[in-house]
């Protein structure tokens, strides 16, 4: 089998965009079905859409007592814009060709595939080890929330999706939910009836203007990335929409924020005289937990015994396992090492490919050492 490095660069060649999973996951199939395991693919991939369903797969040998962990990355990255091509530059794990390298989250595929080999091969003792392979990570998480929780034995659950040092342990994540205006006005010639036209950009730009942005407070941040409107510079628009965002780790202090948003667009409709349409739509649900929480004690116990300090934090971006909690499987988000991710300059260190497989193995032995309660 290969090594750590090559299994990585391997991974990292496959192009793998939200819903085109299926080659990297036909890589992920054939290496744990060479180590004699028997991974399953589910059949959400109709649904999610992708080519490709969430793989789960269950070490054997698990013993009586301790708690049983899931391990889980995700299978798709962000579209690369090219080839992948990874080159190992003083130690730096980067790509050659002005795109993604895909260490979020290939680097945690990585980690898993290597950490499953020296559990097998080994006969490492575990209190059960599951792997979580899902897809379409990257565009709202939808591979997870199509994973049947309940096939699962874990008690925990640990995602490796932070770009950050390894040692960081995400304690909270936030609340995410988008906002979605279309304002309808009268279209019109500019230069011969402008009096006749309804400016719908005019009333899309009254409720922006109206509207709090950027960081609200230390939990809380608003954003509206995306405005269409307007079809020529000489016909008054008849349509204008935007896309807005609402991150909070205080869901009242989201949904307080939201609602301002909604009465200024209302607002800002009534005096254009146009009407408008909004939808809401969640992504996912936030989550915190304390520094004393079982699943992050065992995060703790296992950096720890690996020279690192743990880091407890909070972030404002999601994962799979904001899915997981909502679902009701305890799950934390530790760092990998990967950095300047979604972008051509993303790498990786070497070494930190092997340390987190270390601290892969240093959590299945935290975890068989933990009790349940």
């Amino acid at each position: 089998m290969p090594d750590l490095l090559t299994l990585f660069c391997e991974l990292c060649r496959i192009p793998s965009p939200p819903g085109k999973e299926r080659l990297v996951a036909d890589y992920v199939l054939a290496y744990l079905r060479e180590l004699e395991l028997d991974p399953q693919e589910d059949d959400s991939g109709p649904r999610v859409p992708s080519d490709s369903g969430n793989i789960v797969c269950r070490l054997p040998g698990a013993q009586e007592g301790g708690v049983p962990i899931m391990l889980c990355s995700h299978l798709d990255t962000v579209p690369p814009q090219g080839p992948i091509e990874p080159v190992v530059t003083d130690g730096i794990v980067r790509n050659a060709t002005g795109t993604i390298l895909g260490a979020d989250n290939k680097a945690a595929i990585a980690a898993m595939l290597e950490a499953a080999r020296r559990i097998v091969e080994e006969h490492r003792p575990h209190a059960g080890v599951e792997l979580v392979f899902t897809t379409v990570e990257e565009v709202g998480l939808q591979g997870a929330k199509h994973l049947d929780l309940g096939s699962l034995e874990a008690k925990v659950g640990y995602v490796y999706d932070q770009a950050a040092p390894i040692g960081e342990v995400i304690l909270g994540a936030p609340y995410h939910r988008e906002l979605y205006a279309s304002f309808i006005g009268r279209a019109a010639h500019s230069g011969i009836a402008p009096e006749e036209g309804r400016s719908a950009i005019v009333a899309c730009a009254r409720a922006i203007a109206d509207f709090r942005l950027g960081r609200i407070d230390e939990e809380t941040t608003a954003n509206v990335g995306i405005v269409r409107g307007g079809v020529a510079r000489n016909i008054v628009p008849g349509h204008c929409e935007l896309e807005a965002e609402i991150r909070s780790h205080n869901e009242k202090t989201q949904l307080g924020l939201i609602e301002e948003m909604l009465e200024s667009i209302a607002f800002a409709a009534e005096q254009s005289e146009c009407r408008v349409e909004t939808k809401l739509v969640e992504i996912y649900r936030g989550y915190r937990f304390k520094p004393d929480d079982l699943p992050v004690a065992i995060a703790r116990d296992a950096l720890a015994s690996c020279g690192f300090e743990p880091k407890l934090g909070l972030t404002g971006g999601g994962a799979d396992a904001n899915v997981f909690n909502a679902g009701g499987l305890p799950c934390v988000n530790l760092s990998n090492g990967m950095a300047h991710i979604h972008s051509p300059e993303e790498e990786i260190a070497v070494d930190d490919l092997e340390r987190m497989v270390g601290v892969t193995l240093a959590l299945v032995d935290a975890a068989r050492a933990s009790g349940a309660d």
